[in-house]
């Protein structure tokens, strides 16, 4: 099981998420997913993040269609890192 590592500015993020009536139970069950090293379903659109300028050597995933979770794993000091979280417009 990959240790789960969040980054300041998801922190501001996931207060914001839930401000806004965003379900944190749903990103609960990916973060659960990922930190138990299991590929996600095909519904959570996982993906690289290889023409971003801030999120190079990152991925991304949906856990609502406008509801992104931004994250990284480190396999060889086994860390889940979650960057950030919120709508397209937050993130990019």
């Amino acid at each position: 099981m990959l240790k789960i590592e969040y980054q300041g500015q998801f922190k501001k993020d996931y207060k914001e998420a839930i401000k806004r009536g965003y379900n944190p139970e749903l990103l609960a069950e990916v973060v659960s997913i990922l930190a138990n090293e299991q590929p996600l379903p095909p519904k959570y659109k996982d993906h690289n993040l290889t023409n971003s300028r801030n999120y190079k050597g990152m991925r991304e995933c949906h856990i609502q269609p406008d509801w992104l979770l931004v994250y990284q794993i480190s396999k060889k000091v086994l860390i889940l890192r979650l960057i950030r979280t919120g709508s397209h417009s937050d993130l990019f």
